[in-house]
């Protein structure tokens, strides 16, 4: 071996170790001692990693009974899904809805939240509400953010004024909040890149929820969940699991992916965390939406699911059905007077609009809006719905054969799917 190139290696070594002790320095492990969310398991499925549950908070405002799941949840980033109320919600068979930490923290801030007695009170919501830490933002808001060991400091999108989000501070707005699952802050980067960077926001992040833990002041009425983080490294994803789950906290969020990865990587860290991850707690995948994918990871193991995708395509006149979306900007709908999907039992295709109709008016009407968020809310609720029955029926797999079969038609079926779909024992 070439001495140099030997001197070199020890040296980089040498480094990696130092490096690994520093970033995995921890504080003492908090442990949850109470918690305010029970998680039932009630059906498997004999073939994939699929189960149906029951999740129920101890709080009057859930009255309306438990969260099944596998669930979706609409993201209400304000405290308000666009387009629609949360009695039409309601109506649509949604239990659980998203907030967010950071924007509500800015807007309409805590204070006034306090006042109200929390957000559900405030925005007149009596189901389940989660919220996610403001984590998030480090990546969407990326240019206006700089991350410490003491948090992350924002510069406001709206008016410029600065913010130091620590776990500390994360925590009391989520407290005051009042959301029935509260998320811990985490060090997120974007799940495109790799090195030093990743390993140090994995330990950063277990750090902040041992803080987060600590400043949690209300325990026996919301629970906190852990996100585990790594990157892409499947090293670093399991050594994160295996941390976050000595903390026994009551449910656990798979963070740090759906940012324009390779799927084929995607998937394999779903499965790998579900497979370390405990049995009788939810498993959260953070930030999937597509229907394809909620198909897919349910099969991996994944109990619930967020994202904004459908209310926002929504707004661009996009309308989802088992084949994908129809872009009813599109001028093949201009005399096209068929209802969106005739299997559909959401209230505008009960009442007849017409894909027309809506050509006429997407993109252009608030009406237009509110009518596709409709669909498409119902869509994700009635999808899940189908899996869940599907689980129990003992026919998932069958299901998922033929939710595929539509969802392609005539395309080729993604290498990621079949392989992600025969680690669960189905082939395609």
């Amino acid at each position: 071996m070439n001495g140099k190139f030997h001197v070199k290696s020890i040296f980089k070594e040498i480094s990696r170790k130092f490096m690994f002790r520093v970033l995995s320095k921890t504080n003492p492990i908090s442990k949850m001692s109470t918690s305010a969310l029970n998680f039932e398991v009630t059906h498997t499925c004999n073939t994939t990693k699929a189960r149906v549950g029951h999740i129920r908070f101890g709080r009057n405002h859930t009255s309306r009974g438990p969260i099944e799941t596998p669930v979706f949840m609409p993201v209400g980033t304000q405290g308000t899904l666009k387009g629609l109320t949360p009695e039409q919600l309601h109506e649509l068979n949604c239990r659980i809805i998203l907030g967010n930490t950071y924007h509500l923290g800015h807007r309409p801030g805590p204070e006034l939240m306090k006042e109200m007695g929390g957000l559900h009170s405030f925005m007149h919501w009596d189901g389940g509400l989660l919220t996610d830490s403001g984590g998030f933002q480090m990546v969407s808001l990326v240019k206006l953010s700089e991350v410490t060991e003491d948090g992350v400091k924002f510069q406001s999108p709206h008016d410029k004024t600065e913010m130091l989000l620590t776990p500390e501070k994360s925590i009391e707005i989520q407290n005051i909040i009042g959301a029935d699952i509260m998320m811990q802050l985490d060090d997120v980067v974007s799940s495109t890149i790799s090195g030093p960077r990743v390993e140090e926001a994995m330990w950063r992040s277990l750090r902040w929820l041992d803080r987060c833990i600590a400043a949690h002041s209300r325990p026996t009425e919301q629970s906190l969940f852990p996100i585990v983080q790594g990157g892409l490294d499947e090293k670093l994803r399991e050594q994160s699991v295996k941390e976050i789950i000595k903390r026994d906290c009551p449910g656990y969020a798979i963070g740090g992916l759906s940012g324009g990865e390779d799927k084929d990587h995607f998937w394999r860290m779903v499965t790998l965390s579900t497979e370390y991850l405990p049995k009788n707690k939810p498993r959260y995948l953070m930030g999937v939406g597509f229907a394809i994918d909620l198909v897919v990871c349910s099969a991996l193991g994944c109990d619930m699911f967020d994202c904004v995708f459908p209310t926002r395509t929504a707004r661009f006149g996009c309308a989802l059905v088992d084949s994908g979306q129809l872009n009813l900007n599109k001028q093949i709908y201009e005399k096209d007077h068929r209802v969106i999907d005739e299997k559909c039992i959401c209230p505008i295709c009960k009442s007849g609009y017409t894909r027309s109709y809506l050509n006429t008016i997407v993109t252009k009407e608030t009406t237009a809006c509110h009518l596709l968020t409709l669909h498409n809310v119902a869509y994700q609720m009635r999808l899940m719905a189908r899996i869940r029955q599907a689980i129990i029926e003992q026919r998932f797999p069958e299901f998922i054969k033929e939710f595929v079969a539509i969802y392609f038609q005539d395309k080729d079926i993604p290498v990621w799917i079949t392989n992600s779909l025969k680690s669960v024992n189905i082939e395609l």
